[in-house]
């Protein structure tokens, strides 16, 4: 297999997280490749910067809209991209095991979205911060954090394996991140932690409204499947829509079976339901599921 088809391959076999941790550290990687030309040639290096960072001010934000999203992609330091893909990286890979690719990109551009709001909202309201002067939002952890609390909302008791720490449930992991950002405020980078929050405010809000049937983001997944249709060909259109009427006429093994609710499972038979639900999300995404469904993958998660 040559080179090309390599990465063409592992493109095409990534998921949405690992695709997004490429176009963060691509970015990353060529924003201060720039700089350190302009360094070498003395020339001027923000100029470029300033039109993708998102600013406190409201009236700078109405000449560059484009920025409440393009600021995720900007990065301060190697420790802060670091930090933030491998917590988006531990907790994608969990997100992946109950909802699908859509959603986690949901929780991940709202965080964004809902964290420069905050940001911007805060350094305008706040006396604290009324004597500051411009100030901008780069980093991709509103958007992280949506992610991790979300997860960790849905299945806060599932335990997990750290480094020195051991087992732990998943929801003191996200719970001692929010912490930390809370009394870190007045200590440093104010801005960015007020962020943080928003995004994990988002992410709380969010899978618990998914629990009772809402699906807030719904809104957003339609723009961005009407963004991503303008760069599929025809004929691949037709063929997507060819596979939905097939599958439509179809009932997966999983619908067929007696309502969870009304059958008692030994741990094996649970987790054969588990696998076939997860396998059923991969395949045609979380709102495929019938209620019973997820009711049952809620249960099974909150348990320790």
């Amino acid at each position: 297999m040559k080179g090309s088809d390599k990465i063409r391959y592992k493109l095409q076999t990534a998921t949405v997280v690992e695709k997004l941790i490429a176009i963060n550290v691509l970015v990353f990687f060529l924003f201060f490749l720039f700089r350190t030309i302009a360094y070498l040639f003395q020339l001027p290096s923000d100029f470029l910067l300033e039109w993708f960072v998102f600013p406190k001010e409201p009236g700078e934000f109405i000449f560059k809209p484009w920025s409440i999203i393009t600021y995720s992609f900007l990065h301060g330091g190697i420790w802060h991209i670091l930090s933030n893909m491998l917590i988006l990286y531990f907790s994608g890979i969990y997100f992946l095991n109950y909802f699908s690719p859509k959603r986690l990109l949901n929780y991940f551009f709202l965080g964004v979205i809902m964290g420069a709001l905050v940001y911007m909202l805060s350094y305008n309201l706040f006396p604290a911060f009324q004597s500051m002067g411009r100030s901008y939002l780069i980093g991709a952890s509103a958007g992280v954090m949506a992610v991790l609390v979300g997860i960790a909302t849905y299945i806060p008791n599932m335990r997990v394996k750290l480094l020195l720490i051991g087992s732990i449930k998943f929801w003191y992991i996200a719970a001692f991140l929010v912490a930390l950002d809370i009394i870190q405020i007045p200590m440093s980078n104010a801005g960015g932690h007020l962020a943080h929050l928003g995004g994990a405010a988002l992410g709380y809000v969010y899978t618990k409204q998914l629990q009772k049937g809402n699906d807030i983001g719904s809104w957003f997944e339609k723009i961005m499947d009407s963004f991503a249709s303008l760069f599929k060909t025809t004929e691949r259109k037709a063929k997507m829509k060819t596979v939905y009427r097939k599958n439509t006429n179809k009932k997966s093994a999983t619908q067929q079976r007696k309502p969870f609710s009304s059958r008692k499972l030994d741990k094996d038979e649970k987790q054969k339901e588990i696998d076939a639900i997860l396998d059923k999300i991969s395949k045609s995404g979380y709102d495929s599921l019938s209620k019973s469904e997820k009711d049952f993958l809620f249960k099974a998660g909150k348990e320790d």
